[in-house]
């Protein structure tokens, strides 16, 4: 049999179309697995559409464009338990660590002890976690009765990062202060967990008095603040997890701010 030109190219053409059982077991997929493949890829973007929205609303958080928030959104509390109880929130903290350290290493430490270094505590020398884990990881409505019995016990777990910060800046001649929203009642409790949690030989713990009751915390901190400049201090470095923490007046030549998606201090 003699094929023309044309016949060898209708020969590959019908080669090429035909269905073949090898053809078939590469592209067909069963009924069952199929609607299997397509479960478990809903439920995968299903999962990465929560993750997405929960990064972002966290973004909103650390950046303070989400403002006053009184609660996790619902659909997040399980983001921010993975987040705060794992590798990443001490990662990211670390990370505010080395910035941090990166600039105290610059400062020309006088040796008059009057170069100073302002901390807060909660969620930044102390992790908070432990009570969080029993309450919703920031789903439930702040409960002060509730967080006042926890600090009691002032079994908080020093933050790791923070421990190092702390430690280096008293080891390159800053004077610690320790700046917190807590009030003078819990003076005693908040030393002895600093101290529980590895940190000691502070210059002063300043907590709020009876006249500081019902005042913002960014005020009430820019007026603590604003005495220890009164008093001849630098503050070089300013450390807290909240915008609170860090603005207003007397904020210090520079401030570092560390995540905390759990809850926002006016």
């Amino acid at each position: 049999m003699t094929l023309t030109r044309c016949g060898i190219v209708s020969l590959f053409i019908i080669l090429a179309v035909s269905p073949t059982p090898f053809s078939q077991s590469i592209i067909q997929i069963s009924p069952e697995k199929k609607g299997a493949h397509l479960r478990r890829n809903e439920i995968s973007g299903q999962r990465r559409g929560v993750d997405l929205y929960c990064e972002s609303w966290k973004f909103t958080v650390e950046t303070n464009d989400a403002g006053i928030w009184s609660q996790v959104p619902e659909r997040c509390v399980d983001f921010v338990k993975d987040y705060i109880t794992g590798q990443r929130y001490l990662s990211e903290s670390e990370a505010v660590t080395d910035s941090a350290l990166a600039y105290a290493k610059t400062v020309e430490v006088s040796g008059n002890g009057k170069d100073a270094w302002v901390f807060d505590v909660d969620e930044t020398l102390l992790s908070n976690v432990p009570y969080y884990n029993d309450h919703g990881f920031g789903s439930e409505i702040f409960d002060e009765h509730s967080f006042n019995e926890w600090v009691n016990l002032a079994e908080s777990p020093g933050l790791p990062a923070s421990v190092r910060l702390y430690k280096k800046l008293q080891e390159l001649g800053f004077t610690i202060f320790v700046l917190t929203g807590r009030s003078e009642f819990q003076r005693n409790v908040t030393g002895n967990n600093l101290l529980y949690a590895g940190y000691s030989n502070w210059e002063t713990l300043l907590l709020r008095g009876d006249s500081d009751q019902g005042k913002l915390a960014s005020v009430f901190k820019s007026e603590k603040r604003k005495e220890l400049e009164g008093e001849g201090y630098i503050i070089h470095g300013n450390s807290g997890d909240q915008w609170s923490d860090l603005i207003g007046f007397a904020v210090g030549r520079r401030s570092f701010k560390l995540p905390n998606p759990l809850y926002v201090v006016p």
